[in-house]
């Protein structure tokens, strides 16, 4: 039995790298997703503009909390195995990476 290259042995874990946190993940949306509800409960009851607005930034940083965890996992697992393999493979995750990147920066 031989032993597996690092570029192997990162192949053969190809899950997702947010594998491990997944229940967090999906309970931190459910909340969004309850905060986003809230916020159209307040429109339909006709409540003060400030205080959705507030409820909407907190819908907005949840969200860009969930997502900077996500980055950080892709970077630590996908982005980290693919520069194990190098090459093309590695070229295409940085880029991923990269673009993810500028998206936030908008």
């Amino acid at each position: 039995m031989s032993e597996n290259t690092p570029a192997e042995a990162a192949h053969e874990q190809s899950h997702h790298g947010y594998i491990s946190e997944k229940e967090r993940y999906l309970m931190r949306l459910k909340r969004v997703e309850g905060q986003i509800r809230g916020i159209q409960r307040m429109i339909d009851e006709d409540k003060y503009c400030i205080d959705i607005l507030t409820q909407v930034s907190a819908a907005q940083s949840a969200l860009r909390n969930v997502a900077l965890g996500l980055l950080d996992d892709h970077m630590r697992h996908c982005v980290r195995n693919a520069a194990i393999e190098g090459g093309e493979v590695a070229d295409q995750k940085f880029k991923e990476v990269s673009d993810a990147v500028a998206r936030f920066a908008r």
